[in-house]
């Protein structure tokens, strides 16, 4: 994949990027925002862009258009439709047309992760602009890294914008006398990014979660065995379970990781990612290495998650202790092969 990512600004682009490089996938940001006005705050979020994508060694593709002009010709007959009737396809029309042109077989954009854009209008825009030029559009619901972002942008001194972008939201930022307040969407609300994403662990009622882990392990039998004697750690998203793990520790010196698994509506976010680091910051001080069992399929994503030590395989294990044949995708499991993670390793 070649990701061209339309990006409207350093804050929004935070999390989109590192949760893309968190999946593996390495977008070239493209700028491209002839709706953001007036000039100097125009300025400042394409200078600080390029000094935030410089700072973390991400290609960035500058494309300057101002357009104020354009804008007012295009948006000054139904200013209440403007976001969806032009700085969506003009942007994104943009993009498609770059990408098509220059080697890009994809297309997103940074759009997606804020809770104020109009998020279906603009997945329909997207998509409609890729097909338009013959590219796929990646679709991500960044929503749920809108907080984490905001919030690391903030750490690290980038310049934090007031309004969405053109003159019209800024007049709505500075000068609204309806004082209407911007609702969130249902399932969004304004809270420290502590408290969005939470990891503990159960200690009681492990079985709640059953059906969960059924989805990584499809024996109740097997799972009933490790959760007895195995610690069971639940990252939660707004208090609802997202990402369960379960470990076992196999003597003094190895802590194994039995079971993984992200509820579906929560898969490729980078939760498990974040439940590895959690479970590796909790044991390293206690053990010095962490074993998971894997099949092939999920050996590079173990890989990347640290756990790039062979120790060794077992033979038709999915075939002895299963009762049914077990899949993985395309692929019938039969051996489980083991990889370590060094625990002490900086």
């Amino acid at each position: 994949m070649k990701l061209l990512l339309h990006t409207c600004c350093a804050p929004c682009s935070v999390y989109c990027i590192d949760s893309l490089r968190n999946e593996g996938i390495e977008p070239t940001v493209y700028w491209f925002n002839p709706n953001i006005h007036p000039y100097m705050e125009y300025k400042a979020r394409r200078d600080c862009l390029k000094e935030y994508t410089k700072s973390i060694n991400v290609e960035a593709i500058f494309e300057e258009n101002y357009g104020l002009r354009e804008f007012c010709k295009n948006t000054i007959n139904n200013l209440n439709s403007r976001c969806k009737d032009y700085c969506y396809p003009v942007r994104l029309e943009q993009t498609a047309k770059y990408a098509k042109e220059n080697g890009f077989d994809t297309i997103s954009t940074t759009l997606l992760v804020s809770p104020y854009q109009n998020h279906e209008a603009l997945r329909e825009v997207a998509d409609f602009m890729a097909k338009k030029y013959g590219v796929e559009f990646l679709y991500r619901d960044f929503r749920v890294g809108f907080r984490e972002g905001q919030a690391k942008a903030r750490e690290l001194g980038l310049y934090m914008q007031k309004y969405c972008g053109c003159i019209f939201s800024e007049e709505i930022r500075y000068y609204n006398p309806n004082k209407a307040i911007a609702k969130l969407p249902e399932g969004f609300e304004f809270l420290p990014v502590k408290h969005l994403v939470n990891i503990k662990k159960e200690r009681d009622n492990k079985e709640k979660y059953l059906d969960l882990l059924l989805e990584a392990d499809p024996s109740k039998e097997m799972i009933n065995k490790y959760l007895s004697d195995g610690e069971l750690f639940v990252l939660t998203y707004n208090d609802e379970p997202a990402c369960i793990a379960v470990t076992i520790k196999k003597d003094n010196d190895t802590i194994e990781l039995k079971n993984i698994v992200t509820k579906e509506n929560y898969r490729e976010k980078g939760y498990a990612k974040k439940m590895i680091k959690y479970l590796v910051d909790n044991y390293k001080t206690r053990y010095n290495k962490m074993i998971v069992g894997t099949t092939e399929n999920n050996i590079p994503f173990c890989v990347k998650q640290g756990f790039n030590k062979y120790e060794k395989t077992i033979k038709n294990f999915f075939v002895d202790n299963y009762n049914e044949e077990i899949k993985d995708g395309d692929l019938v499991c039969t051996d489980l092969i083991y990889y370590s993670k060094d625990l002490k390793k900086k």
